[in-house]
């Protein structure tokens, strides 16, 4: 007979309210203080990107509506360095549109975890970028998550904005954003964050795939697309690990199941079941 546990879930997926969760809560200071780490970190790269867009052209007003309305870091250098290279306007966005099909799948995975109210949801997807699901993901409580959800998109959202500005409009004095390495913050602070979260050897795989992907074709596909390629690596994985399962020798005793879990414990949801994962 195969083992289920069901335990009670409102779709939050690995982050949820169950009993199992009791003991394991994170105080709302904590989840706050990382938060604002997280934003105020990244949110001081939005220099390099004020100064990188007006070095391209842009004026002061475009640059600005750049970080108020789109708001997501790598589209929005992408279009500003396409059009200092010479791109036209079409395709210097075609690019930054590729990049910013990513966020539509965070906005997938943050949906249920969050359960927002409807009337919430068009304002928080605005927040739906790298840091906020980062550190969304890594609370071990709704609460915890609505917290920093919340915390690190206000943040992030005001200073990236305010350093925008300033980043423009100081482009002269601050000179080459290289030398100040600005542009590196919010990809190292991404990479702090989603490492720990790299548990099991599956999940490395994937992330080890995930770069070869994205490097190796980085010179050789335009601006966006090696993105979308890298995220191929998950469902690579999770199919050659299926069939290495299922080639694996039923244990003695063990005929397997009907369904094929082959006597092993299914956990629908979080909570009190989260001990048998």
């Amino acid at each position: 007979m195969t083992h289920r546990t069901t335990c009670t879930d409102t779709g939050a997926g690995r982050t949820g309210t169950g009993a199992g969760q009791a003991g394991a809560g994170k105080p709302d200071a904590a989840v706050v203080r990382d938060a604002l780490g997280v934003g105020i970190a990244v949110g001081l790269s939005g220099f390099a990107f004020g100064v990188t867009s007006a070095g391209s052209g842009l004026t002061v007003t475009q640059t600005c509506a750049l970080s108020l309305l789109v708001f997501t870091g790598a589209s929005q250098f992408a279009l500003v360095g396409a059009l200092a290279a010479g791109s036209g306007p079409f395709t210097a966005a075609a690019g930054a549109f590729f990049l910013g099909v990513r966020n539509a799948f965070y906005g997938l995975r943050l949906s249920q975890l969050l359960a927002l109210p409807r009337a919430l949801r068009p304002l928080a997807a605005q927040w739906v970028i790298d840091e906020t699901t980062a550190v969304t993901l890594a609370q071990p409580s709704r609460r915890a998550a609505r917290i920093g959800f919340t915390v690190t998109g206000a943040c992030l959202y005001l200073l990236w904005n305010l350093t925008t500005l300033l980043g423009a409009l100081g482009a002269r004095a601050l000179g080459d954003t290289g030398a100040w390495g600005l542009d590196a913050a919010g990809p190292a602070v991404f990479l702090a964050l989603l490492a720990p979260m790299l548990k099991t050897a599956a999940e490395r795989a994937v992330a080890a795939l995930a770069v070869l992907l994205g490097l190796g074709l980085l010179p050789v596909l335009p601006a966006g697309v090696p993105v979308l390629a890298a995220a191929s690596a998950a469902p690579a994985v999770l199919f050659l690990a299926g069939r290495r399962t299922r080639g694996a020798p039923t244990p003695a005793g063990g005929a397997g199941t009907a369904d094929g879990t082959h006597g092993i414990p299914e956990t629908t949801g979080s909570g009190a079941g989260e001990d048998d994962r």
